[in-house]
């Protein structure tokens, strides 16, 4: 009878210590919601493809989600920007629409060109438009000055033909990795002023800044010395443009969509066709 109670509770501590092992097994294998919550967000921040990036690519998720524009006290002239994800656009429906200005992304980095750039830049001069290109900028690739040359020569030149805008610098939340591309806030904006005055070399026009006010002031802090001589194309999805980065008391053109008719990114220039015509002309 003792022998009989000894191996009962000699099963019974085997059987407890092989449940308290599996437990604790189980713990081992078994993510933590802090885990599983970062691996999510970890497949979520996952980059895009090198060269896909756009105008806007950052801005609903950081300066405005959507919303139609409130009525100006100007003449504001409607117009649409596309990129290579567009492909073949459809440039007589949006002439029919209202649309009379146009930028068609050309290049990215000193590592992409737009392959529907011939269709896009030209199909939209074609039915009326006056049209631009514009330079989505990589910071953290190589300088301002490489990637002026290279966008000069690959699209991203001017003639005074009276159909032609200054190219457009994109300069905006980095869809590849660090927010600010791994810069302080005068290394970008050295960086900035490296390539616009290679544009401006080039090409005799200042450069448009395409920028969000949001982004602008966390990665040049706030810098206002661009803003005499190069045009604002502010960022904004919302009924209002909201606060200008410093130095500009205007905006030149806002991009107040990504979700518009035909082509996803609208815009606004601020001011009637014959301005739109004036910046063409310098």
């Amino acid at each position: 009878m003792p022998v009989h109670r000894s191996g009962t509770a000699r099963k019974r501590r085997l059987t407890a210590a092989g449940v308290l092992l599996a437990a604790f097994s189980f713990f081992l294998a078994t993510p933590s919601s802090a885990d599983t919550d970062a691996g999510a967000d970890a497949g979520a921040a996952a980059p895009p493809a090198r060269g896909s990036a756009y105008m806007g690519i950052g801005v609903a998720a950081h300066d405005g989600r959507s919303g139609t524009p409130t009525s100006a006290d100007v003449t504001q002239t409607e117009g649409v920007d596309v990129s290579g994800y567009q492909g073949n656009v459809a440039w007589s429906t949006l002439w029919n629409s209202g649309v009379r200005w146009a930028y068609t992304k050309a290049t990215e980095g000193t590592y992409y060109t737009n392959p529907s750039f011939t269709q896009q830049y030209n199909g939209s001069y074609n039915v009326g438009m006056i049209r631009g290109s514009y330079h989505f900028a990589t910071p953290d690739t190589t300088s301002g000055a490489a990637q002026a040359n290279y966008f000069v020569d690959h699209g991203g030149g001017w003639s005074k033909d009276g159909k032609t805008l200054p190219g457009s610098l994109d300069i905006e939340w980095n869809p590849y990795g660090a927010a600010c591309y791994g810069k302080s806030a005068s290394a970008m904006v050295s960086w900035i002023a490296d390539f616009l005055n290679t544009y401006k070399a080039r090409t005799g026009r200042d450069a448009v800044i395409y920028t969000a006010t949001s982004w602008w002031t966390q990665c040049t802090g706030n810098y206002g010395g661009f803003a005499a001589n190069n045009p604002l194309w502010i960022a904004r999805y919302a009924s209002t443009v909201g606060t200008l980065p410093a130095g500009w008391g205007f905006y030149t053109m806002w991009q107040y969509t990504s979700s518009g008719p035909t082509v996803g990114d609208h815009d606004k220039f601020n001011g009637a066709l014959d301005r739109v015509k004036a910046l063409a002309n310098g």
